[in-house]
C-alpha cells in the first residue's frame, strides 16, 4: 500500500489528473517524485522527462503511476503515438519488472451504446486519441500492469471537459449530437483514489467511473446552468466536426453521442467504491481521501 516509506513515481504530474494523483499519494506520507516537463504539485520532487524523448529515470521507485499522455483533440497522429505508444514501452522498459499503476482511457473500446464491462472490444476507434491509448493500455497489459480506464474525468481544474462544453455554447444554446441517452463520468478524486489502491490489485484492466451513469441531457444543464440543451442529428454534429466548427471536433461529438457505461463491478470487486460524484462537484464539496 502507499503510505511513508513508499517511493512514488509520477509521471504526468504537472497535468490535471496527474496532479491529482501525485497529492492524493503526498497526503498519505508518500515520497513522491513526478517525472514531466514540468514540475508537479508542492511537496513533490520533480525529474525532467519528455514522454516522447529518451527513457525515464526510475531509479529509487518502488511504484510507478503512470498518467503522461497526448491528449489533444485533434491531435496529430504521429505526435499522439510518439507519447502515448512510444513513450509508454520506454518507460515499461525502465521499469524493469516493478510495479506499474497504467492510466488508459474508456475511449480504447470499440464504439458502443450501452454498458461495457473490460472484456467488451478494444478495437475500431475513430479518434486518434482512442487509437494510440490502446496500443499504449495493451504494451502495459502484456507487462503485467494494473490499467485503469476512466471516462471524461472532471473536477476542479479541469482543463479539457467542462472548457470544451461551454465553448460549445451559441447564443445560450448548446447543440447535442443525437438523442439523449446515459453516460459515465468520472470524478478526479475517484480516479486518483483508484490509482493509490489498484498497486495491491491483480494486473489488467479495471474500468473506473462514478457510482451510477448520468443522464446526459439533465447532466449537461446542471453544469452549465442557463444554457439549453437543443438535440441535433449526429451527422449533422459529424459535419460541422469535419469543417472545425469552433468547439466541435469528432471526439467531442462521440463522447456526446453514444452512452458509453463502464461496469466498475471488476474494481468494486477488489473493494473500491466511488466516494465522490458530479453532485459533490457542483456543491464545490472538499474531495473526499
Amino acid at each position: 500500500m502507499i503510505g511513508p516509506g513508499v517511493r512514488v513515481a509520477v509521471t504526468g504530474g504537472s497535468g490535471f489528473c496527474g496532479g491529482y494523483v501525485a497529492r492524493a499519494a503526498v497526503a498519505r506520507g508518500a515520497d513522491v517524485v513526478c517525472l514531466g516537463r514540468r514540475p508537479g504539485p508542492d511537496g513533490t520532487r520533480h525529474l525532467p522527462w519528455d514522454a516522447a524523448g529518451g527513457p525515464p529515470d526510475l531509479r529509487g521507485a518502488d511504484l510507478i503511476l503512470h498518467l503522461a499522455a497526448a491528449v489533444g483533440d485533434p491531435a496529430p497522429e504521429r505526435a499522439s503515438r510518439a507519447v502515448n505508444v512510444d513513450g509508454a514501452r520506454r518507460l515499461l522498459d525502465a521499469a524493469d519488472g516493478r510495479p506499474v499503476v497504467w492510466v488508459s482511457s474508456g475511449s480504447v473500446y470499440r464504439p458502443h451504446d450501452g454498458t461495457v464491462t473490460e472484456d467488451h472490444p478494444v478495437d475500431g476507434q475513430r479518434s486518434v486519441y482512442g487509437r494510440t491509448k490502446a496500443a499504449g493500455e495493451r504494451l502495459a497489459i502484456e507487462a503485467g500492469a494494473v490499467v485503469l480506464r476512466p471516462r471524461a474525468v472532471y473536477g476542479r481544474g479541469d482543463p479539457h471537459l467542462l472548457p470544451r462544453l461551454r465553448r460549445a455554447v451559441r447564443r445560450g444554446v448548446i447543440r447535442l449530437p443525437g438523442a439523449d441517452t446515459r453516460l459515465s463520468l468520472t470524478a478526479v478524486e475517484n480516479l486518483a483514489d483508484a490509482c493509490l489502491r489498484a498497486c495491491a490489485w491483480p494486473a489488467g484492466p479495471y474500468n473506473i467511473a462514478d457510482a451510477r451513469p448520468y443522464p446526459r441531457n439533465e447532466t449537461i444543464a446542471r453544469v452549465l446552468p442557463g444554457v439549453r440543451v437543443r438535440e441535433i442529428p449526429v451527422a449533422v454534429a459529424l459535419a460541422a466536426a469535419a469543417l472545425r466548427a469552433p468547439g466541435v471536433t469528432r471526439y467531442a461529438v462521440e463522447q456526446l453521442a453514444y452512452g458509453l457505461v463502464l461496469d466498475i463491478g471488476r474494481a468494486r470487486a477488489q473493494g473500491w467504491e466511488p466516494a465522490r460524484d458530479l453532485g459533490d462537484f457542483l456543491r464545490g464539496a472538499e474531495p473526499v481521501g
